[in-house]
């Protein structure tokens, strides 16, 4: 490992929206270069999620070693402040084994937590969350969203008055720390990175092919047995549409229609329709991204090249680093 005087050893980043090619291009990196590959996506770290998550296949897995896949059962919740700290140990064994890390994926607050570091909050109380749970059940999460109101007026601007998961965290932290979000999210870890972020996005030229794709790798999950995939998952785990892996996109559609609340067409409609809102929040965060981060680079993810495009920046990149001294 270098000396705190040497520069830092070189991470590679690739993110971009959902059916922008980022794991065709992280296979192809794999493949000139020797990368292990750390996930960084909310949804493949549950077990037995595979069809509704585009989860890798075992080919493509064992093309070269990937970590963060699998990790936990879709009961548990799994967070940025997880996802941070395990990042930076794999990133940390990777560099001792004389390898790349390459943090893939579209989860944009999980990059963010790794770029800039956490907040000083709380943990999950699993006690109060089942209380404000029981709340909402009673009185609804539209009155839970005026209680935080009063309790942190700015907090609550920002949130949907329905984002059940917003405000419940929102209103964990409030009753924890007896003070605003904002006050808690002003104090920062100081966890340093054992690598310098070298970060290259993928962004569609035009929306519509995104939308075109994302519409066929539904129906190509839906085909593939992403329903029954769900069926067994909530008849082999203890599961409600309230858990986090339960509210990935795609997954909250399946279970309104196992539930019979809509139709398959209902399904395909409205699963198509929120993962074009995860892919407009995605690019959203991108943007913020290319405005605030030094050597950003985008590259349009519908070019005929894009495999060669990764490597081609990748390698300048890299080859642009000074060297790394024990």
């Amino acid at each position: 490992m270098p000396s705190s005087t040497s520069p830092l050893p070189p991470a590679l980043l690739l993110l971009g929206p959902t059916a922008s090619g980022k794991t065709a291009s992280a296979l192809a990196l794999a493949q000139a270069l020797p990368v292990e590959i750390i996930s960084v996506d909310s949804a493949l770290v549950y077990r037995d999620m595979d069809i509704g998550t585009a989860k890798p296949s075992s080919g493509e897995r064992a093309a070269c070693p990937h970590h963060l896949i699998d990790v936990v059962s879709p009961e548990e919740r799994y967070g940025a402040a997880r996802f941070r700290a395990e990042a930076i140990e794999l990133m940390g064994k990777i560099v001792a084994r004389g390898n790349i890390p390459l943090l893939a994926g579209g989860t944009m607050l999980y990059f963010k937590a790794l770029r800039d570091g956490l907040s000083d909050l709380p943990a999950a109380d699993p006690e109060l969350r089942r209380a404000l749970d029981d709340e909402a059940a009673e009185r609804g999460w539209p009155a839970l969203h005026a209680e935080l109101a009063c309790l942190d007026p700015e907090a609550a601007a920002r949130l949907e008055p329905a984002d059940a998961q917003r405000i419940q965290r929102a209103l964990e932290i409030v009753r924890l720390t007896g003070r605003p979000l904002a006050e808690s999210y002003a104090k920062k870890e100081d966890d340093a990175l054992p690598c310098r972020l070298l970060p290259i996005a993928l962004a569609p030229s035009d929306r519509s092919v995104l939308h075109a794709r994302i519409a066929e790798r539904f129906d190509a999950m839906l085909h593939g047995g992403f329903v029954d995939e769900l069926r067994q998952l909530r008849s082999r785990y203890r599961l409600d549409p309230a858990l986090p892996s339960m509210r990935c996109v795609g997954y909250r559609q399946a279970w309104e229609y196992l539930d019979g609340a809509i139709s398959h067409d209902e399904l395909r409609f409205k699963g198509i329709a929120a993962t074009r809102q995860l892919a407009k929040r995605q690019l959203t965060w991108q943007r913020q991204f290319r405005d605030s981060w030094p050597g950003f680079v985008e590259l349009d993810c519908l070019r005929p090249d894009l495999a060669e495009a990764v490597l081609h920046t990748a390698l300048r990149l890299l080859h642009d680093l000074p060297p790394v001294t024990a």
